[in-house]
């Protein structure tokens, strides 16, 4: 089954059906300074854009996320599910949309201390909550139905784009279609070309 997140559509008629009771909230924890936070450069079809990724909230998330980066996985995939005001989402399939294999899935640290707010960068799953391996999405607007408490287990927040928010709106609004039974993909490919950590400063 394909990593996914459900768009406001398909969600709200459940809503009321699965909401849970509201927990009570995390300890705070201490912010990690900023020049802690690991940075990754997007290289794309459509032009560049940053983030900055939050170890000190989703350690495991971020830790799994760059070891697919550091290894090249994502280079050469491409973007294979945009819906315009939602989200755009890859990390999963070539450009022929052959689906790759992907390390075992990931605990999901979805937190109220990193909402699914724009310009944040997610990790997609299936159903199950625990289920996310390779596949992420970043939030074009902000998707608070996507956050833990409000429609289940949440969707884990792992970073935020920093630089090029212009690029990732761009990519959200290219024309989509129905391809091999899936449904938003581009018509026009939307390339990853690399995904590559930003060098450190001195």
């Amino acid at each position: 089954m394909t990593n996914t997140v459900k768009s406001l559509f398909n969600v709200k008629p459940v809503l009321f059906a699965l909401a849970l009771p509201l927990m009570a909230a995390a300890p705070v924890q201490a912010e990690e300074p900023s020049n802690n936070r690991p940075e990754v450069l997007f290289e794309t079809s459509h032009g560049d854009f940053s983030l900055e990724l939050r170890p000190d909230v989703a350690p495991k998330t971020v830790e799994n996320f760059l070891g697919y980066v550091d290894k090249g996985f994502y280079n050469g995939t491409i973007f294979h599910r945009v819906i315009a005001d939602f989200m755009i989402q890859g990390g999963g399939f070539t450009e022929d949309m052959s689906r790759k294999s992907t390390e075992e899935a990931i605990v999901n640290e979805a937190s109220t201390e990193l909402p699914n707010e724009r310009g944040t960068i997610a990790m997609a799953r299936t159903s199950a909550p625990d289920s996310a391996t390779s596949q992420f999405f970043i939030n074009v607007v902000d998707n608070p139905y996507l956050n833990p408490g409000a429609n289940g287990a949440g969707y884990a927040v792992f970073g935020k784009v920093t630089e090029g928010m212009d690029v990732v709106d761009a990519i959200a609004g290219v024309k989509t279609a129905r391809v091999r039974g899936m449904a938003d993909v581009p018509v026009r490919s939307v390339i990853i070309e690399q995904v590559t950590r930003a060098a450190a400063e001195d």
